[in-house]
């Protein structure tokens, strides 16, 4: 029970929240549950399922930034902390054109990587070594990157988050 995901009326990722908090909407009647948790809340008076994602009643304009910054966190969790190369548990994280052959610091050129893995590839390109991504390495939609504390929630989460597939929510 770590946090709930707040989705905007429109079904646009806001941000996380503890679910203390969520449950504060949902009393006010400012928010509606789309998927409950595993855990049960009880007080004297009630008993709530815990919320794991919840939506806004009214849509909420929010600022945002241009892009969503890169961090050895946000690519582990936009890989799923699998390495982008033998799917091990990564814990590092590669450029897949090196840095010392001019390869940009971006997150179309980072990859979640094993240390097994990071360290075989060194400064070399990817098909020196005959190797091949299993995916397109693409920026995030949302900026909920690496909030979650379990990858559980962020699979849960998935249908939610644009970031996992082809980039776009599949709620609608």
């Amino acid at each position: 029970m770590s946090g709930t995901l707040v989705l905007n009326a429109s079904y646009e990722p806001l941000c996380v929240v503890p679910v203390r908090r969520a449950v504060v909407l949902l009393l006010l009647d400012k928010a509606v549950v789309e998927r409950v948790g595993d855990a049960v809340l009880r007080s004297e008076h009630l008993t709530l399922e815990a919320p794991s994602v919840v939506r806004l009643h009214r849509y909420v304009k929010v600022p945002r930034r241009a892009r969503v910054p890169i961090t050895r966190r946000g690519v582990l969790a936009r890989d799923r902390e699998r390495c982008a190369y033998c799917g091990a548990r990564a814990d590092t994280i590669d450029h897949v054109v090196p840095r010392s052959r001019s390869g940009p610091h971006s997150w179309e050129n980072v990859v979640a990587a094993c240390r097994r893995c990071n360290h075989r590839k060194a400064d070399h390109l990817l098909s020196e070594l005959g190797w091949t991504l299993p995916f397109t390495p693409a920026a995030p939609q949302v900026s909920v990157l690496g909030t979650a504390s379990s990858p559980d929630l962020l699979s849960e989460w998935e249908p939610y988050l644009g970031w996992f597939g082809s980039g776009e929510s599949s709620v609608a």
